[in-house]
Formats: C-alpha cells, structure tokens, sequence
C-alpha cells in the first residue's frame, strides 16, 4: 500500500475575516477550521501532517500543538506551489501526498478516500479534486475534452470564453504521486500576473510528461467550499451543525 503523506496550506492571513487572528484557527463548534481538515486527512489515511504555516505562526501552532502534526514556515506568500516547495523535506520521495487547504473545515475523510481509491484505480499520477458550481466566477476551470478527459486547468483571469463556459472548478485540493510532485515543484515559475508560483501548474508539467493527470468531479460542491469571510464562517457553521444532528 503506498505510503499517504498529506501536505495542509495554513499560512494565510484572510484579511476578509476582519480579524487579527489567522484565518484558519477561526472556530466552529470549538474546533478551528484546520481541525477539521486534519481530522479529514488522518480519517483519509494519511500517516504524517504536516501544516504550512505563515501569518501569525506561533498562533497557529499553538491551538493545534496537540494533533500530532509538524510545521514548516512560508516566509513570503509566493503562491500555493512555493508553499508546497517550503514542506519539501517533509515530503520524502515515495509514496502520494495530499494536498489540501487550511480553509475547508467542511471536507471529510470520505470524500478524500473517494478521491485516494479512484486515483489508485485509475493509476494516475496526479488527481485534482473537483467540483460543479452554478457560480464559477474567480475559481480556476477543470477543461476536459469530448471524451470527458482532462486537457487543463485554467485560472478564471486566463480563461478565454469558451473555457469561461465550464462550471467544473478546482477546489485547491490534490493528490499527487510525491516524487513526480517535487520533480514538477522544481519546474514552476511565476511567469504570471501575480507574480507567484502556482500549484496548479504543476498539472501540465506532469502531462507534457505523458503522465496521467485527472480530475474526481464531486456531485456536490459542499464538501470543497472555503471559508474566507464571516458570512462564509456563518454558513459553513450551520452545515456542520446540520451534519452533526444527522448522525
């Protein structure tokens, strides 16, 4: 069995939650939204944690210094691959690594071991996990072809119109056969408006590669939606709640 290693993005400030805290250790039913992610990971199978951390570290680290994870620090937001870049050492060069976002307190370890068994028996090397929206706006797009095979990812603001039509978005949330994930971190520049390294670049480099990339499209997007203000936090809230009497 390989090894599952997972790799959480924690080191953001979320300036839209008007607050001086970090954004992921906001809470929900007493829990900060990174709990919730580590719970989903472990209940996954990944064996080792690790959070990129950043804004505020000494918080962060603080509120969850009991659960069994370790940290690495992002100096400067370069983008989601630089922060991929910093956990390097942590990754090792076997087995797969997940990558997941410290913001997402309503995914669960069963929708990641969906994601883990249909990227085992598809034997691809890295599978983006995906969802349908009504709304897509400002999310980068899943393209597929005819088939329903994947050609891209795009970012909204690089999106022409006939890509723009796809309401299949990327969560922010992958798994990745590890050594061809650091070959391909080595590979990225920030050749782009921001100015930073992008994770999902990643994407074409491994299938220029011939290697098989894919995306596990979600029937709903619940499970992948982020917190990123306190309405946001309102409502994720009210669905965990909802979760929790259910069961």
């Amino acid at each position: 069995m390989n090894r599952l290693r997972a790799v959480i993005l924690a080191a953001g400030k979320g300036t839209r939650m008007k607050s001086d805290l970090p954004k992921v250790v906001h809470t929900i039913e007493g829990k900060c939204l990174a709990d919730y992610v580590i719970e989903a990971a472990r209940g996954a199978g990944a064996d080792e944690i690790c959070l990129v951390v950043g804004y505020k570290k000494e918080i962060v680290k603080e509120k969850l210094k009991n659960k069994d994870v370790s940290f690495v620090l992002q100096e400067e937001q370069l983008g989601t691959g630089h922060a991929v870049k910093c956990a390097r050492d942590f990754l090792g060069d076997e087995g797969e690594t997940l990558i997941l976002a410290g913001d997402t307190p309503l995914i669960t370890a069963a929708t990641l071991k969906r994601l883990v068994a249909h990227h085992r028996q598809h034997q691809n090397t890295v599978t983006v996990l995906s969802a349908m929206i009504d709304d897509p706006v400002g999310y980068g797009r899943i393209i597929r072809d005819e088939t329903g095979a994947f050609v891209k990812n795009v970012e909204h603001k690089d999106a022409n119109e006939e890509e723009l039509k796809s309401h299949e978005i990327n969560s922010g949330m992958y798994l990745f056969d590890t050594r061809e994930l650091k070959e391909a971190l080595d590979k990225i520049t920030p050749n782009n408006a921001q100015g930073e390294y992008y994770l999902p670049d990643t994407l074409t480099i491994i299938k220029e590669k011939g290697l098989k990339v894919d995306a596990f499209a979600l029937e709903s997007p619940e499970d992948v939606i982020g917190v990123n203000d306190k309405e946001q936090l309102e409502a994720a809230t009210e669905i965990i709640k909802r979760r929790e009497t259910c069961l």
